[in-house]
C-alpha cells in the first residue's frame, strides 16, 4: 500500500476504492477504529467462510465490536469485545460453538494480536 499525505491526514486508492485516515476522525478513518474494524470483520469473514462449509445456513450475521485502551500506555488496546449476533432458521448452538472455535482459531487478525491484546468473542442465536 501507498499511502499520500493530505492535509489532515493520508489517504490510499486501493482497486476498490479511496481510504482516508486521520488522527481526527472528521477527515477520513481513525486509525483506532480501523483496528477494531479489521479484526471484527475478520473475523465475521471468517465465521462466514465456515458456516458455509458447515452447511449451516445463516440469513444474516450482525457483529458489534468495541475496543477498551489504557490511556496511560498511549492508548493502547488492552482488549476488543466482539459480538455476533447470528440469525438463521434452526442453527444448532453445538454447530455454531464449534464454528466460533474454529473462526478465531483461523482469523489472521486475531491471531495476530492474541499474547497482546485479549479479544473476547460472545455470540447469540436468534432462530427464525
Amino acid at each position: 500500500m501507498e499511502f499520500t499525505m493530505k492535509e489532515a491526514g493520508y489517504f490510499t486508492e486501493l482497486p476498490y476504492g479511496r481510504i482516508d485516515v486521520s488522527g481526527d476522525g472528521e477527515s477520513g478513518f481513525k486509525p483506532v477504529d480501523l483496528f477494531v474494524t479489521s479484526i471484527a470483520v475478520c473475523s465475521g469473514g471468517m465465521l462466514r467462510k465456515i458456516f458455509d462449509k458447515m452447511r449451516i445456513d445463516i440469513k444474516d450475521l450482525h457483529i458489534s465490536a468495541e475496543g477498551e485502551r489504557n490511556m496511560e500506555e498511549a492508548g493502547r488496546f488492552e482488549k476488543i469485545n466482539i459480538h455476533f449476533r447470528i440469525t438463521g432458521k434452526d442453527l444448532n448452538p453445538e454447530k455454531v460453538e464449534k464454528a466460533m472455535a474454529l473462526s478465531r482459531k483461523n482469523c489472521s487478525m486475531t491471531q495476530s494480536v492474541i499474547g497482546n491484546i485479549e479479544v473476547v468473542e460472545t455470540y447469540e442465536i436468534i432462530n427464525e
